[in-house]
């Protein structure tokens, strides 16, 4: 059976809202433990629609330097899915109910096990799974311990995807579908190239799901961009780019700052749902 969580109503919400609604990506306990709750409750208050947190991998082949760096900076402290999910846990005790997607790679979930994943997932209070490497032909097994313990299994589509490849992952997509803006890793860049609307609409021949643009989202003009012709925008490397060295009160401010200008954006979808 098809999830129904906190996701499909926050974004549902905010379309009717007519907001651009705006997933924000940290590395789970980057720079360190307390900033990282720190950020995730104040981006929670802000009224920030996901947060998405990236599980530690040390080969994360979809990643660009920024990922890449921080996330060898919390490898060397330890962290792993466990504090990832202990993360997650202490967010909910404290009373805050933004949905929670966590993204990671499919090695560590597997070693972790994947029925012992998925029930202590459900258990800390995850809404959505993102496994950037794992293709929708090798799903089935994890797809159906999420539908079970109620997590959307986020897919994934590029710009490289072809007609037949878009049509097989919308027709198991659930939640949202997390579209890819550029071929290449993750980072932030100047422009959104032409190919991600091209995309989004090949997408909606095929599901009516709400549809978010990640990779390279950097600023207040992309995410109009994108509001354009897709449901949200997915932050990553921007954010941590922000964030930098800094810990503390300074890191939580510069956050804040840098996520005030990209909240609550009135949505002009021309070619939307």
């Amino acid at each position: 059976m098809t999830p129904i969580n906190k996701i499909d109503n926050q974004l549902k919400n905010s379309f009717s809202s007519n907001k651009i609604s705006i997933a924000t990506f940290m590395t789970t306990d980057y720079p360190d433990h307390d900033t990282f709750i720190n950020i995730s409750v104040k981006l929670c208050e802000m009224g920030v629609d996901i947060l998405e947190f990236g599980i530690p991998f040390s080969d994360p082949i979809a990643e660009g330097r920024t990922i890449q760096e921080t996330t060898f900076r919390v490898l060397e402290t330890g962290t792993n899915i466990t504090n990832c999910l202990e993360s997650i846990s202490l967010i909910r005790q404290m009373g805050y109910t933004t949905p929670i997607v966590i993204m990671g790679y499919y090695n560590p979930i597997l070693k972790y096990g994947l029925h012992s994943f998925t029930l202590k997932a459900k258990q800390a209070g995850v809404d959505g799974l993102i496994v950037a490497d794992l293709p929708v032909e090798e799903s089935n097994k994890l797809r159906e311990l999420c539908n079970a313990n109620n997590i959307h299994l986020i897919q994934m589509l590029a710009p490289t995807s072809t007609a037949e490849r878009i049509k097989k992952t919308c027709e198991i997509a659930s939640g949202f579908i997390y579209c890819v803006s550029i071929t290449g890793v993750t980072g932030a860049r100047k422009s959104i190239g032409p190919e991600i609307e091209i995309l989004v609409n090949q997408i909606r021949n095929y599901t009516n799901i709400p549809i978010m643009v990640g990779f390279g989202i950097s600023n207040r003009d992309h995410v109009e961009t994108i509001g354009k012709f897709a449901d949200g925008a997915i932050i990553g490397s921007a954010l941590l780019d922000t964030i930098g060295e800094y810990k503390g009160e300074k890191a939580i401010s510069k956050a804040y700052k840098f996520i005030e200008n990209l909240i609550d954006i009135p949505h002009n979808r021309m070619g939307a749902r």
